[in-house]
């Protein structure tokens, strides 16, 4: 899984089937320590997500299994939301 910011919702009057009742928010892959990695990207919301909220996420044909056993067009899904997280560090870099 990989960490990501909700940063914006999508609108779309016209989808795939696949997509119909589906929510798409645009998401922010981060670092461990927060940091923007990336471009966003625009990812079907499986949890309830919304603006603000750090998100666990999952991209390639990960991404249509929370649907199943339905067929749905995804590169990228939302399976959780992050409710709290803390890195150690040690002062060393490797």
């Amino acid at each position: 899984m990989l960490l990501a910011r909700v940063v914006g919702t999508v609108v779309a009057t016209r989808k795939d089937p696949g997509l119909l009742g589906q929510r798409l928010l645009v998401i922010q892959p981060m670092l461990p320590d927060r940091r923007p990695s990336g471009k966003p990207l625009v990812a079907l919301d499986h949890v309830g997500a919304g603006a603000g909220e750090d998100v666990f996420y999952v991209r390639a044909r990960e991404a249509a299994l929370p649907f199943e056993p339905d067929q749905v067009p995804s590169d990228a899904t939302i399976t959780g939301i992050v409710d709290h997280w803390h890195v150690e560090t040690t002062g060393k870099r490797p």
